[in-house]
């Protein structure tokens, strides 16, 4: 192995990690989730721990006959982003009875 293609191997292998560890920073600091398989990659808001009005829950109960939880703006308002990668194969969500 010659020095550059070593010198090479020894960067893409420090870049990796670094790389990764990047990411999960910027993620946190989003407040964002990431999902990702074969057939796509997700990322998904998340509520914010410092969010005065819901402090983390994501929401609140309201009361009335029918209790349902109203979602904090601090996560609901924000979107998501949605990347298919492979397509679905047929009847993948179809019970197997």
């Amino acid at each position: 192995m010659t020095a550059r293609r070593l010198h090479a191997v020894l960067l893409l292998a420090a870049a990796v990690p670094l790389a990764t560890a990047t990411a999960a920073v910027a993620l946190r600091a989003s407040h964002l989730k990431l999902y990702a398989d074969r057939h796509r990659i997700e990322l998904t808001p998340q509520p914010r721990r410092s969010c005065p009005d819901c402090r983390g829950d994501g929401g609140w109960w309201v009361d009335g006959a029918n209790p349902e939880m109203e979602a904090c703006g601090c996560w609901s308002d924000r979107r998501g982003l949605y990347l298919p990668l492979l397509p679905r194969p047929a009847g993948w969500d179809e019970p197997p009875f």
